[in-house]
C-alpha cells in the first residue's frame, strides 16, 4: 500500500509525455541558450524528436534528453529549480552517469548567486521548524531503513581509510565525535537533533555519560526511546521530543551533528544563548554541519521539495553569529566533504537497490526525486559546492582544553 505523501509532492508538475512534435528552430535555439549556459560542461543535449547539439570536444559524460517544450523552456526561465522539478516528473531524462553530470554542471555553472531579501526574515519559529522536519525525517522508518546503515545514522560518515563499510565508517564517525569531545565516564551530554538515537546511545555505551537528546521528529523519537529500551540504556539516555530552544539544566559537553542546517540564520544567536547556558564552566562542544564556503542559499528545488527551511552556512556566519556573542574559542575545525561524498555514494547505491520497494512505498516520482537529491549531493561534495564542517569549541575563558590536536583525540 503506497503511503500518503501529498505534502512534498502534490502534483506532477510536468508532463512526462514525449512531444508528437517535430522540434522547431526556436526550441533548438533553446538548446543553444542552455549549451551557452554550461559552456565547458561535458554533456550532451537533446529533444524529444532525436535532434542533439553539437557536443563539444571533449566526450559527454551523461545526455539530457527534453521530452517537451515545457521541460525545455523551464530551464530558461529557472534552471536550478525547474531541471529538478522536470527530472522529477519524468519530463526530462538523463542517460548515462547522473552523478558526473551534475559535477559538470556545478563546475561550469556561475557560482553568483546571492540571498535573496526576505532570507533572513524567514521564518524558523518551533512551529515552522516542526512541519519543516516533519515533511523530510517523519516520511516513516521504513523508508529510511531501506537504505541507511544498520544503525540508522543519517549524517556524514568518517573513512578513514575509503575501504571501510558504511556501517563501519559510521561507528567511526561517532567514536571520532566522542574523541573531540574528551568524554569521560560520568559527564552529562546534552545533543540537540539526535536522529533515531544512535550517536546518543553510542556516547553512553562507549564512554560511560548521560544523555539529553532533543528532536521534534515523531517517527524518530519513537523509535530511538524504544532501542534505548532494549539496549538497556533508558535510564543514561532521555529522548525528549521537543525544541532544542526549550533545553533546561547544565552539562558538560554540548553536541549536534546535522540540526545546524535546519536552524535558520534568524535563530543563530538563540542557538548560541541555548550553548551558554547549557553548558557548565569547563564545558565543551561541537557541531557537525553541512556548509559553504561562503553565504550562498541551498538550491532552489531541495528547498522545495527536500529540505524546506534548510540553509547551509558559511563558517564565518557560524563565527559570527553563534560564537562571538558567546565568547566561545573555536579549537578545532576540520572539513570532511570527501567522507560525505563517499557517504552518499553507498546511500545511492543502497538506494537504487531498493528503488522498487520505495515506488511500492510511495511511487514513481518520489523515486526519481529521491535520486536526483542524492545524487546530485554528492555531486555537489565531490565539486567542493558544499562543505562539511566539525568545530570545536569551548568557553572563552577556560583553560581546560585539550594541549594538541593529538591529545584532543586520545581515548580515554
Amino acid at each position: 500500500m503506497k503511503q500518503e505523501h501529498s505534502q512534498t509532492f502534490p502534483v506532477e508538475a510536468f508532463s512526462r509525455r514525449t512531444a508528437r512534435s517535430a522540434s522547431s528552430a526556436l526550441d533548438r535555439w533553446a538548446v543553444g541558450r542552455i549549451q551557452h549556459a554550461v559552456a565547458g560542461a561535458r554533456l550532451r543535449l537533446a529533444l524529444w524528436d532525436g535532434f542533439e547539439a553539437p557536443a563539444s570536444a571533449s566526450a559527454p559524460v551523461a545526455t539530457i534528453t527534453f521530452k517537451n517544450r515545457r521541460a525545455l523552456f523551464s530551464w530558461l526561465w529557472d534552471a536550478e529549480l525547474n531541471f529538478g522539478e522536470a527530472y522529477m516528473s519524468g519530463g526530462v531524462d538523463i542517460r548515462g552517469d547522473m552523478v558526473r553530470l551534475l559535477e559538470e554542471i556545478y563546475r561550469a555553472w556561475p557560482d553568483v548567486k546571492r540571498q535573496p531579501w526576505w532570507f533572513r526574515r524567514e521564518s524558523h519559529s518551533v512551529r515552522t521548524a516542526k512541519e519543516n522536519v516533519h515533511r523530510h525525517y517523519d516520511l516513516g522508518n521504513e523508508f529510511y531503513r531501506l537504505w541507511l546503515d544498520r544503525q540508522m545514522v543519517y549524517t556524514c560518515a568518517y573513512f578513514p581509510t575509503p575501504g571501510l563499510t558504511l556501517e563501519e565508517a559510521q561507528i567511526a564517525k561517532m567514536d571520532l565525535v566522542c574523541r573531540k569531545l574528551n568524554l569521560k565516564p560520568g559527564e552529562r551530554v546534552i545533543e540537540a537533533g539526535s536522529g533515531w538515537g544512535s550517536l546518543a546511545l553510542f556516547m553512553a555505551k562507549r564512554y560511560g555519560v548521560s544523555v539529553c537528546a532533543f528532536n521534534i521528529s515523531a517517527e524518530q523519537i519513537a523509535y530511538a526511546r524504544d532501542r534505548a529500551v532494549r539496549e538497556g540504556l533508558a535510564d543514561r539516555v532521555h529522548f525528549i521530543e521537543d525544541d532544542y530552544r526549550n533545553v533546561t539544566g547544565t552539562y558538560d559537553a554540548f553536541v549536534s551533528v546535522g540540526m545546524l542546517e535546519h536552524v535558520g540564520l534568524s535563530e543563530y544567536h538563540e542557538l548560541g544563548s541555548v550553548m551558554n547556558r547549557s553548558l557548565t564552566a569547563t564545558g565543551r562542544g561541537l557541531l557537525h554541519f553541512i556548509g559553504r564556503n561562503r553565504p550562498m542559499p541551498l538550491n532552489a528545488w531541495i528547498r522545495k521539495r527536500i529540505f524546506p527551511g534548510a540553509y547551509p552556512p558559511a563558517l564565518g556566519e557560524v563565527f559570527e553569529r553563534v560564537f562571538e556573542p558567546q565568547n566561545f574559542s573555536v579549537l578545532d575545525v576540520e572539513n570532511l566533504r570527501l567522507h560525505y561524498a563517499k557517504t552518499l555514494e553507498h546511500w545511492s547505491g543502497r538506494f537504487e537497490a531498493e528503488a522498487g520497494e520505495v515506488a511500492r512505498m510511495f511511487d514513481e516520482t518520489f523515486v526519481r526525486a529521491w535520486r536526483l537529491y542524492l545524487a546530485g549531493s554528492q555531486a555537489a561534495f565531490n565539486a567542493g559546492v558544499m562543505q562539511l564542517f566539525q568545530v570545536v569549541f569551548a568557553r572563552g575563558d577556560t583553560n581546560a582544553i585539550p594541549w594538541t590536536r593529538a591529545s584532543a583525540a586520545a581515548h580515554t
